[in-house]
């Protein structure tokens, strides 16, 4: 099963800069996300992800809207959130948005659910933080019985309760694929084999073998409470260029730029050139030429045994031009050396 590996790719619609060297406006960057998927549709990756976020940096707040744009300009690329915040949205809209894109697309919609990794989109829709776990836990459960069931009847503290309900426009035979993106709680990892979806992973920083207890306890889990035992994934940061040197280089000043940023207001240290560098040799970043990073790829999938890979391919204000070109060398180049070596494993 190794070589079927699903190799996708993931962007926030990070804010660019432009070729005057001054930040796009985020409906220019839409666009460019919208292009940058057509072209990822044609060199032959499996997936993009957009992910959800309600900040000056990030210019995706409507993943669903973006992706029935991408529905239109493609053909066989699968579409889905990298992540939905489910906790500050309606369970039953959210099924709504996501079958309705299923429809359009002919069957390649998938959702990632998660809880966000900011909280931005807490007080912009009236949520409290302080229900932050009893609104991802309920609203989960509710999920998941609308992508399984024709008619739910459904009860809980966070929304109107269900009665026999049947929500339109409903899924066809083939269903949805639902993620659960998980960052590292155990407790997290248990509550996916619950409901009974998939776990993926987000590992951004870090050996990505540390994660190898939660895979062990998924299966663990899975055995225990008598659950078929799914797909797992890993969403990681990376950029493919020529050469490992140009990779590096390219995204360095953009990584800065925006763990800075986010460093600033979490109180984190600044970010050195050699921490990023350390993450690039030893960690959780996929940045090089195309040989490197698929070699790395193809250690974390052994290693944790995966069924799919995601690199979120924009890092900070990296201009569209050079995004559009790590796209490219990720399909023709990158993939299939995947393919080949888990191929080769394999085999022998």
């Amino acid at each position: 099963m190794d070589h079927q590996i699903s190799l996708g790719i993931d962007t926030f619609g990070d804010v660019s800069l432009g070729s005057d060297g001054k930040l796009k406006r985020q409906d220019e960057v839409l666009r460019d996300v919208v292009e940058e998927a057509v072209l990822a549709d044609q060199v032959g990756i499996d997936f993009i992800g957009l992910g959800e976020h309600h900040r000056p940096d990030f210019a995706v707040s409507a993943p669903e809207v973006v992706l029935a744009a991408i529905a239109g300009r493609t053909s066989r690329i699968k579409l889905g959130s990298a992540v939905t915040v489910l906790s500050s949205d309606d369970p039953v809209r959210v099924f709504q948005r996501f079958s309705t894109l299923n429809a359009v697309s002919n069957g390649r919609a998938e959702v990632i659910l998660g809880r966000g990794s900011f909280s931005e989109s807490y007080s912009l829709f009236g949520y409290d933080m302080a229900d932050y776990d009893v609104l991802f836990e309920e609203k989960l459960d509710l999920f998941a019985k609308l992508v399984r069931q024709e008619r739910v009847t459904w009860a809980g503290q966070t929304r109107a309760g269900l009665t026999d309900q049947v929500v339109y426009p409903p899924l066809g035979p083939e269903g949805m694929q639902v993620w659960v993106g998980v960052g590292g709680s155990p407790e997290s990892v248990v509550r996916v084999v619950r409901q009974d979806l998939q776990l993926m992973l987000a590992i951004i920083g870090g050996d990505p073998r540390r994660f190898v207890p939660y895979v062990e306890l998924y299966h663990r889990a899975a055995k225990q409470l008598e659950r078929e035992v799914r797909p797992v994934g890993v969403h990681s940061p990376g950029f493919v260029a020529a050469t490992d040197e140009a990779a590096i280089e390219a995204v360095w000043p953009h990584y800065e730029t925006m763990f800075g940023r986010i460093g600033r207001e979490r109180g984190w240290p600044p970010v050195t050139k050699a921490r990023y560098l350390d993450e690039v040799r030893n960690g959780s970043l996929y940045v090089g030429s195309p040989e490197t990073v698929a070699r790395k790829i193809v250690g974390t999938v052994r290693a944790l045994g995966l069924a799919r890979f995601d690199m979120k391919y924009s890092s900070g204000p990296q201009p569209h031009e050079q995004l559009m070109e790590g796209i490219r060398l990720y399909g023709e180049k990158v993939i299939p050396m995947v393919r080949g070596m888990l191929a080769e494993k394999t085999a022998a």
